[in-house]
């Protein structure tokens, strides 16, 4: 294990070189850290901005050990890194973060909210289903809708399916291949809100102000911070956070996606254990971004501040959106971002805008 803080000149080893291992090399590049990439595509866009690439399945033993040989601390970009890959770095004596568990829990929709509950984090009433009598009686007990999601698996929008009442529990359950999944009731919430945050090696805690979401067809279309909210809604997401960060003996950035609902209370649909999509405003928005505060945190660096320096509106580009980047590039009050990603294809996430205004006086 190495010793902590890591100077300038170490290694940072990521799995994944999709946008969000592009960023992270960037930030990290930016402190004075390599990176070393691991991704199965031989031309990910985050491996041609790193010092090293590394091509090879998430769960290649070689390709863990060359990752592992070269890197000081290692983290990873996206939940679809397989759990056991942390657990065979960590055996190899590498430090890892966040670690092994965060990432277990996270991957399985069950565990998350039997988790979060736990911890002090309200939830959406759920059940787990393993047969199409386990979502009879979901739906007897819970009532009618209920939203059924493959326990693993699934992301923007994907892996799920409304179930109106006993009569659709067949359909609904062949629909999702018939695998464990967890049926949850319906959120009753007026907005959807995020907190980005971060807890470093010695236990501090940094927490960037609260976003509003807008989706999609399950997707993230655009996300506006400093979100307007009551103090009593930023104290409650504040303390949910910490809750979750401390429970999990976190370190580095976390995304915790909420509902608020219309009297005032919070509840939490999940955690990213990774920074995360709806903290793209922090890159032009903050004094220190997402990507540099998760860089901070893994090599035991102090957290920066989180303050706003303006008010932000991020927007996904999808697909062929991306192409009007002549016209974007014009707009004075826009921050472009681009991925360095080939085909363009429909709802594929191929860089962001950052639109902003100055705060309110």
């Amino acid at each position: 294990m190495p010793d902590f803080p890591l100077p300038p000149g170490s290694t940072i080893g990521v799995l994944g070189g999709g946008q969000l291992g592009r960023m992270l090399a960037l930030a990290a590049a930016r402190l004075g850290f390599d990176v070393a990439i691991l991704d199965p595509e031989p031309d990910a866009p985050a491996a041609r901005v790193a010092a090293h690439a590394i091509v090879a399945a998430y769960d290649d033993p070689e390709g863990l050990k060359a990752l592992a040989d070269v890197s000081d601390v290692i983290t990873f970009e996206f939940e679809n890194v397989p759990a056991a890959a942390l657990d065979r770095l960590a055996e190899l004596g590498a430090a890892v973060a966040p670690d092994a568990r965060a990432l277990g829990i996270a991957q399985d929709r069950l565990a998350e909210k039997t988790f979060l509950n736990g911890a002090g984090a309200p939830t959406v009433g759920f059940a787990a289903v393993d047969s199409v009598a386990d979502l009879r009686a979901a739906l007897a007990n819970l009532g009618a809708p209920l939203l059924l999601k493959t326990r693993r698996g699934g992301y923007d929008g994907k892996g799920q399916i409304w179930v109106h009442g006993a009569g659709g529990a067949t359909t609904a359950w062949k629909a999702l291949g018939g695998q464990p999944c967890v049926a949850e009731t319906p959120a009753d919430f007026r907005r959807e809100v995020a907190v980005v945050a971060a807890r470093g090696r010695s236990g501090e805690i940094a927490l960037y102000p609260l976003t509003e979401s807008h989706h999609e067809a399950g997707i993230l279309r655009r996300a506006r911070a400093p979100a307007s909210a009551t103090p009593r809604v930023l104290a409650e997401a504040e303390r949910i956070v910490a809750t979750i960060l401390a429970a999990l003996d976190y370190v580095g950035v976390i995304g915790v996606e909420m509902f608020e609902r219309d009297d005032g209370k919070l509840l939490v649909n999940e955690f990213a254990p990774r920074v995360h999509n709806t903290g793209h405003w922090t890159l032009d928005g903050c004094e220190v971004d997402q990507f540099e505060q998760h860089i901070r945190a893994i090599a035991g660096w102090p957290l920066g501040p989180t303050e706003a320096l303006a008010q932000v509106e991020m927007t996904n580009l999808l697909g062929e959106e991306a192409n009007a980047w002549r016209k974007l590039a014009q707009e004075p009050e826009t921050r472009l971002w681009l991925y360095g990603k080939g085909e363009a294809r429909p709802g594929r996430k191929m860089g962001h805008v950052n639109r902003l205004t100055p705060l309110p006086r």
